[in-house]
C-alpha cells in the first residue's frame, strides 16, 4: 500500500482529477438538496432549496408559504443566517477544489486517497448535521403555536418522503449533491485503476 500511495497518476487519470475539480466548481452556482412539501392549501405545491451558502424557496414566495405553515405548528422560521454552517461551507467546498488542482502540480495516488477521505468525512458530517438540523426544527415546537397536536413532531425527513399530518415532505439530493456523489465515484475508480496498473506493472 504504500508503494500505492506514492506512485504517480497516469495522465488520463490527473485529467479526471483536474476535471473533478472544475465540475465542483458549478456546486457554487446550483442547489446541494431539495425539499418538496404537499399540502392541501398548497395543490402545487411548495418546494425548497439548500445551497452551499444560503437556502431559497423553489419559487420566490415558496420560503414565505412554507414558514407561515411552520408558524400554524410551532415550528421556528428558516432563516439562512440561522444555519452557521452555512457560513463556512464554502471555504470546505474551496478546500476540496483545492485538493484537486494541487494533484495536478502532485500527481500521486495518495492525494487521490485523501480527496476520498475528505468527500466522505464532508458528506458523513454535512448529513449528520443536516439530520440534527431538521430534528431541531421538527422537535423544537412553540408550545403557544396555533395548531398543537399532543405528542407531534414535525421532523422532515433526511432522504425520502414523509407524511405529516395533512402534510407531504421529501427530501433529495439536487444537482450540486449529485455532483459531489459523483465526484466520489470518480476519485474511488481512480483509485481502482492506479491498483490494477500496479498489479499489472509488477507482472
Amino acid at each position: 500500500m504504500k508503494t500505492l500511495l506514492f506512485q504517480t497518476l497516469s495522465k488520463k487519470n490527473r485529467l479526471l482529477i483536474l476535471g473533478v475539480g472544475l465540475v465542483l466548481l458549478l456546486v457554487y452556482l446550483i442547489p446541494i438538496w431539495s425539499i418538496s412539501i404537499a399540502a392541501p392549501q398548497y395543490p402545487e405545491g411548495l418546494g425548497m432549496q439548500i445551497w452551499i451558502n444560503k437556502i431559497t424557496g423553489a419559487t420566490p414566495y415558496d420560503l414565505k408559504n412554507i414558514n407561515l405553515l411552520n408558524h400554524y405548528i410551532g415550528m421556528q422560521e428558516i432563516v439562512s443566517e440561522s444555519i452557521p454552517e452555512l457560513l463556512f461551507m464554502p471555504y470546505v467546498l474551496g478546500y476540496l477544489i483545492f485538493g484537486a488542482f494541487i494533484t495536478e502540480l502532485y500527481p500521486k495516488v495518495g492525494m487521490a486517497i485523501l480527496g476520498i477521505i475528505n468527500l466522505v468525512i464532508v458528506g458523513l458530517v454535512g448529513l449528520s448535521d443536516f439530520w440534527r438540523w431538521e430534528y431541531n426544527y421538527g422537535h423544537n415546537l412553540n408550545p403557544e403555536a396555533p395548531i398543537i397536536v399532543e405528542g407531534m413532531a414535525y421532523q422532515p425527513p433526511l432522504l425520502g418522503c414523509k407524511v405529516m399530518l395533512n402534510i407531504t415532505a421529501c427530501s433529495y439530493p439536487s444537482y450540486g449533491g449529485m455532483i459531489l456523489g459523483l465526484s466520489l465515484v470518480v476519485l474511488v475508480y481512480i483509485l481502482w485503476d492506479e491498483n490494477r496498473r500496479k498489479k499489472i506493472n509488477a507482472a
